[in-house]
């Protein structure tokens, strides 16, 4: 059961300008795991925005989340409003409470982890001097897509303990079925998130599970909202170690070699392979350059959006190889290219093991 939301004691607001057109609505899509995720949700109608060199002024999204210190300690929890007012600037506005939470720490939030979920340490310079570079056919057609898109970027939402757990129930099922699973593991445990005159948080909000939290739920109640066992063992020992890795990404920078090493350490943690890894690290890092090996689609997207045929994972990173450190940008803009993979043969389908 959740518990009422808590009076902030602090809130402020920015205006960012991120020094160029922002597409929010594209931007920010990729962190909600499905229409009703309860700790981030677009505004209704800002996923049909054209975008482009105008941006996407009137689109706005909700975000909670925790704040941890470079320690791994709580510091307390805040909401963000976003709320985009020109082709280039960002309204943010903050609420957080908590016991390490004064008017420093929001003015941070809303400035700093503001500008870095929507993207603004992600620059695309070098990604369009290496496709000019090339001169090839494919590379020219991306560069099309890019000045279609100018707006998206790889947003950094610093939470990498929440990716890795939302990531961890996207392992091997079908986007339905992960989902249901966050959305109910949040609607049951989650707290309300702080609340204030400036920050009105809607009512569906509910913040993401410490470590401690998640550990306390029975093996009975993953089953119920339709958990695999094998994956709840695994969000486990990511709950277990909890502390380390909000360590791990408060001190992290949003550097390429910087983010593979960390990857590589957090693939020591058992169930947690080079999938999960680059998932959670695209969405809490902006990883520009950890493609997701092991999808169970991805390969033959790529595959067929590059040469008209379909491959596996090795030939993906074939395929990519050219474009390094860039891999992840490029998937990002076959995906806004508008290009359709023909779907046919077997399809993942969803065990329900829940009333057995």
């Amino acid at each position: 059961m959740t518990t009422a939301a808590t009076p902030a004691a602090h809130q402020d607001e920015v205006l960012l300008d991120l020094g160029g057109p922002v597409d929010l609505p594209r931007t920010l899509s990729v962190l909600q795991r499905g229409a009703s995720d309860p700790s981030i949700r677009l505004d209704p109608g800002a996923a049909a925005m054209t975008g482009g060199p105008r941006g996407t002024p009137g689109a706005g999204a909700w975000m909670c989340q925790r704040i941890y210190d470079r320690s791994g300690v709580q510091l307390g929890a805040a909401t963000l409003r976003f709320d985009q007012r020109s082709a280039s600037t960002v309204q943010v506005r903050a609420a957080a409470a908590g016991p390490g939470i004064d008017s420093a720490v929001v003015t941070d939030l809303a400035a700093r982890r503001g500008a870095q979920i929507l993207g603004i340490q992600d620059s695309w310079q070098e990604t369009e001097l290496l496709l000019d570079a090339l001169g090839d056919q494919l590379s020219a057609a991306l560069v099309r897509v890019r000045r279609r898109h100018p707006g998206v970027r790889l947003p950094a939402t610093g939470g990498l303990f929440d990716q890795l757990v939302t990531a961890t129930f996207e392992q091997k099922v079908t986007h339905d079925q992960a989902r249901h699973g966050w959305r109910q593991l949040l609607r049951r445990h989650g707290e309300h998130p702080p609340t204030s005159v400036l920050v009105p948080t809607p009512p569906w909000m509910r913040l993401p599970l410490t470590g401690a939290q998640l550990r306390r739920i029975p093996s009975w109640e993953w089953h119920q909202l339709w958990v695999q066992p094998a994956l709840s063992r695994t969000i486990q020992l990511v709950a277990e170690r909890a502390r380390t890795i909000h360590q791990l990404s408060a001190n992290t920078g949003v550097e390429t070699e910087s983010v593979a090493d960390l990857g590589l350490r957090l693939r020591s943690i058992p169930g947690i392979g080079e999938w999960t890894v680059a998932e959670a690290l695209q969405r809490s890092h902006g990883a520009a350059d950890l493609p997701s090996v092991g999808d169970y689609h991805l390969s033959n997207f790529v595959g067929a959006a590059m040469t008209g045929a379909r491959t596996d994972d090795a030939g993906m990173l074939r395929l990519l190889a050219p474009y390094a450190p860039h891999r992840q940008r490029v998937i990002r803009l076959l995906k806004l290219s508008g290009f359709r993979d023909q779907i046919y043969g077997p399809k993942l389908t969803p065990a329900d093991h829940r009333d057995r």
